[in-house]
């Protein structure tokens, strides 16, 4: 047996020494667990092979471990057995950064723009608007000259249909990310018909009192047929066989990647977020089903001719949730107090320039993803407030 302290040993450490404990204590189990090794300042040149023509090829998809989960349902040793496909499959061939921070407002669709800008946004996490700050999509389409087809998001929630493209005026209409909203899909599908699918279209669980109309570049069910080749009766019959609104999600991205292939695809997933309505088993049934989905994911890109070898596949949550020792919060419930397991997480990164078994302690934030995107891309994110993540360059 490993013997690690647990979240739950943590009582007494607040502050910066409660961070460093929770990236400890990743470290320390996916080395004995997992078998990788401690990564150093790196001083010999990344796998990944440099070039316009390498770039041109290159496949990037961001994947959140969306709605937090603490390491107690998950790294810890008590927790380990609801991540067995992360733990025996895609962590050895990862390479594994245990402390990332997330410094801003801790709401799905505002942190989630924040991912997506590398900027922390401000907004009301339930606000029908775009981010402030142009979008990883858009600085790819912009300077690399790439058609909307070569950039997508699948996501969860209704919310979220404005995050494919900022209000940045110096990027103007049309430059950002097509977003998909099969929620939306599967409601007009439907015909408004829900009760076969009610288990797929709750929306969102915090249950705010104003929930923002659809608006924006969302996807439109009459693109479905066009773009996916999916019929609207195939679209509605798979949905009867899926068990939760993120299993649609990815049913949805594997089509985009074999009509689309986009360069860019962003993809987040939501169901764990179920812990709002406070049952504990459903969270973690949540926490399985995500573990199945991202090694699902991982395996479609390696059966795909145009993913296969050139892909590069980055997970992480878009933050944790309330630590059970801090008796302002609520446990696993929530995600309110600002404490450091609510905003410690880690990211995982797998496939093309990646070092495998490699497990990285330094500090970063979660802003730093859009410009490692764009450096691994070619590409500037002049807005930006993060820094490139150098182990992956």
């Amino acid at each position: 047996m490993i013997h690690i302290p647990s979240t739950r040993s943590y009582a007494g450490l607040t502050g910066d020494k409660l961070v460093q404990r929770l990236g400890l204590t990743r470290r320390e189990f996916l080395r004995d667990a997992a078998k990788l090794s401690l990564g150093a300042a790196i001083t010999s040149a990344s796998p990944l092979l440099h070039g316009q023509a390498a770039r041109k090829k290159r496949k990037l998809i961001v994947v959140t471990f969306g709605g937090g989960a603490r390491d107690i349902e998950t790294f810890a040793p008590e927790g380990q057995h609801n991540i067995p496909n992360l733990m025996r499959d895609l962590v050895p061939q990862s390479s594994f950064f245990t402390h990332v921070s997330n410094q801003g407002i801790l709401g799905h669709y505002v942190a989630t723009a924040s991912l997506a800008t590398g900027v922390y946004e401000t907004f009301n996490n339930f606000s029908a608007v775009p981010p402030e700050h142009p979008t990883v999509f858009e600085y790819f389409r912009k300077q690399l000259k790439r058609p909307s087809s070569d950039t997508w998001v699948v996501a969860p929630s209704n919310g979220f249909n404005r995050i494919g493209e900022s209000e940045c005026r110096s990027y103007g209409p049309g430059l950002g990310a097509q977003v998909i909203l099969p929620k939306h899909l599967l409601r007009a599908a439907s015909g408004g018909e829900s009760t076969n699918y009610d288990h797929l279209l709750h929306d969102n669980y915090e249950t705010p009192f104003y929930a923002p109309q659809l608006g924006g570049g969302e996807f439109e069910l009459r693109q479905l047929e066009e773009t996916l080749k999916l019929s609207v009766t195939d679209f509605t019959a798979h949905a009867r066989t899926a068990s939760s609104p993120d299993e649609l999600s990815i049913y949805i991205a594997k089509r985009l990647m074999q009509q689309e292939s986009p360069s860019l695809l962003w993809l987040t997933m939501h169901d764990m977020d179920i812990a709002h309505s406070g049952a504990y088993s459903l969270y973690i049934d949540a926490i399985r089903r995500t573990d199945r989905l991202c090694a699902e994911l991982w395996q479609a890109v390696q059966h795909s001719p145009e993913y296969a070898g050139n892909t590069t596949m980055l997970i992480l949550p878009d933050f944790g949730r309330d630590g059970d020792q801090d008796s302002g919060g609520n446990g696993f419930q929530h995600h309110r107090t600002g404490d450091a397991a609510s905003r410690t997480t880690w990211m995982m990164a797998l496939g093309a320039g990646v070092r495998q078994g490699v497990v990285y302690d330094r500090p970063m934030q979660s802003v730093d993803v859009v410009p490692t995107l764009g450096a691994m891309m070619g590409f500037q994110t002049d807005m930006s407030q993060g820094k490139p993540i150098t182990e992956l360059l």
